[in-house]
């Protein structure tokens, strides 16, 4: 028996205890008590628990869920129908049990006929039979619909780790020929620059393909992530293209994130703000501490046409719903293009340094 289920029967029992204690102590203190007096009113809650469970465990999945309608009215009107005449019946032995020790007589109805005043008994009974059986249909297609909602959620968090997991082993083979090429470009005339821009492609590929595997990554190791990104794309830029990556975080601070949420925003600048005979700027600023984590990117707005299919990633579409479903109502993202100075901006404010909606 899990954890959750023990709670779940903990949760229930209390419940019906709660609900059977009236029956215990409500009851008339000038009349002796027996054994059998308190099983009878006992017999109430007992009969509320039968018509609340028979709804909850079988007729609201098979028929109410399957529509079956007719069928779960019928069933239950009967079953209702049958608990309160025996309600009735044993409240009339309870009444006689009561006057045998001395017990104040019910009144008398003489002018209504036994039969209607046993019908109208029967239907009262009824009532709370009603209220338990909505009562329990309520709470099964809660259920139902809570575990619908989790399922729903889980299927889009699955295809969300199916397409990071997707960047995480594919590389763009273009972005990669090109990186290649430069790298043995510059061992003829910088082995310095071409060693280290192997140590930083050797980390982005290991980091792409091994990184990020859980729903969360420390900080750290996505800003080393951009950083060697970042280094990988200068050394194919000309020098009318200014980067600055500028981070401000403590060192040792403990920070956890979504994997490969701003990547992307860094490949759509370096997509769409870089000219080849143009001056161009891409501005890189990553900042966080205890309350919040932020990713602010500004560049020089150059689109690409709509035939140019350069690039690689989850696009700014799936951004949008890996921060959905990491950080529901804890973030917020502003983007667009300043008319005046040509420049598109893009920043992230994430209100949850520790992933705690992200984490099962």
């Amino acid at each position: 028996m899990t954890k959750k289920t023990f709670n779940v029967i903990v949760f229930h029992s209390i419940c019906w205890i709660l609900v059977a204690l009236p029956s215990v102590f409500f009851i008339p203190q000038h009349v002796q008590q027996s054994v059998g007096m308190y099983l009878i009113r006992l017999c109430l809650p007992l009969f509320l628990c039968a018509v609340f469970y028979l709804n909850y465990l079988w007729l609201v999945p098979k028929f109410f869920v399957g529509r079956r309608m007719k069928a779960y009215f019928f069933v239950n009107l009967a079953v209702m129908l049958v608990l309160a005449f025996c309600m009735n019946w044993l409240m009339d032995v309870l009444r006689g049990m009561e006057m045998a020790v001395g017990g104040t007589p019910p009144p008398i109805h003489e002018h209504v006929p036994r039969l209607f005043l046993s019908a109208f008994f029967i239907t009262r009974g009824m009532f709370p039979f009603f209220l338990s059986a909505a009562l329990a249909t309520s709470l099964r297609l809660a259920l139902r619909w809570q575990a619908a909602e989790t399922a729903r959620r889980d299927m889009e968090m699955q295809k969300t780790e199916a397409e990071l997991r997707n960047l995480r082993n594919q590389i763009n083979p273009h972005f990669l020929l090109n990186t290649l090429n430069n790298i043995y470009a510059l061992i003829s005339f910088d082995r310095d620059k071409a060693q280290r821009a192997v140590l930083s492609l050797s980390a982005l590929l290991r980091q792409m393909l091994y990184g990020g595997k859980n729903n969360a990554v420390a900080l750290d190791d996505e800003i080393e992530f951009i950083h060697n990104y970042v280094e990988l794309m200068r050394i194919r830029l000309g020098k009318n293209v200014r980067i600055d990556f500028l981070t401000e975080v403590k060192p040792g601070t403990n920070i956890s994130l979504a994997p490969f949420i701003f990547i992307s925003l860094v490949e759509n600048a370096f997509k769409h703000g870089v000219s080849p005979n143009r001056q161009s700027f891409i501005s890189i600023r990553i900042s966080a501490d205890e309350m919040k984590i932020r990713c602010e990117i500004r560049n020089s707005n150059y689109p690409k046409k709509d035939t140019d299919k350069s690039g690689h990633g989850i696009g700014l579409e799936q951004v949008a719903k890996r921060l959905d479903l990491a950080y529901p109502g804890k973030y917020e993202w502003n983007r667009g293009v300043d008319e005046q100075n040509n420049t598109y901006f893009s920043r992230i404010t994430i209100y949850d340094t520790d992933l705690r909606n992200n984490r099962r």
